[in-house]
């Protein structure tokens, strides 16, 4: 199997005073039920390039959890590291997925204003993408409801609201959601066919 790496979230532990890196185990399934090995990496930004020569992943996944600092988020270490891969996944020609957090550091990456919303805490709702209509689940506080001109980025699904749920880059393999595709409780076909169709192109 080849193998696919993916972020995990900081939880902070005030008693032990630890700083945690961790990660719902069914984010492993679905990349594994997508067909790949997954690996987790730890939110030390000086080791992503070391580990990425050196496991050669066919694909990046940046998944939730933890807001971003800029809107409030207590993890700097993570949005150094989602930083670090998307810049690595453009410079080594690796296909990056990002999900909820994983989607807004994509976002931010490429110069796109990040706003609060409501209703899409703990809510399913429907979404429009390639002229067709889905429903799925939403868990996030900030998204975005405009791209910049220059971003490289174009919209692939939005609500009805007008928030963007999920975006492609025009030049590179790079792909956001807002859903989370390992909260579904069978996986989505479409969610297994989008991984498996972006990671396959670096096989």
């Amino acid at each position: 199997m080849e193998i696919v790496i993916y972020t995990q979230r900081v939880e902070v532990v005030e008693n032990y005073q630890e700083r945690r890196d961790c990660a719902d185990q069914r984010i492993a399934d679905f990349i594994t039920a997508c067909g790949f090995l997954p690996i987790a990496l730890p939110n030390r930004e000086g080791l992503a390039e070391c580990m990425i020569e050196k496991l050669k992943p066919v694909g990046i996944l940046l998944t939730g959890g933890n807001s971003l600092v800029s809107k409030g988020g207590n993890a700097p270490e993570r949005d150094a590291m989602d930083h670090i891969l998307i810049r690595l996944s453009i410079q080594y020609n690796i296909p990056l997925y990002g999900f909820c957090r994983g989607m807004q550091s994509i976002l931010h990456y490429f110069g796109n204003q990040l706003e609060e919303v409501e209703g899409h805490v703990a809510v399913r709702h429907i979404i429009d993408r390639k002229k067709k209509s889905y429903e799925v689940n939403s868990y996030h506080t900030q998204a975005c409801r405009k791209l910049e001109c220059n971003s490289g980025l174009y919209c692939e699904a939005h609500t009805i609201d007008g928030v963007i749920e999920a975006v492609r880059h025009k030049e590179f393999s790079i792909i956001g959601t807002m859903w989370h595709p390992e909260r579904e409780r069978s996986f989505r076909e479409e969610d297994i066919k989008m991984v498996k169709d972006l990671f396959s192109t670096n096989i």
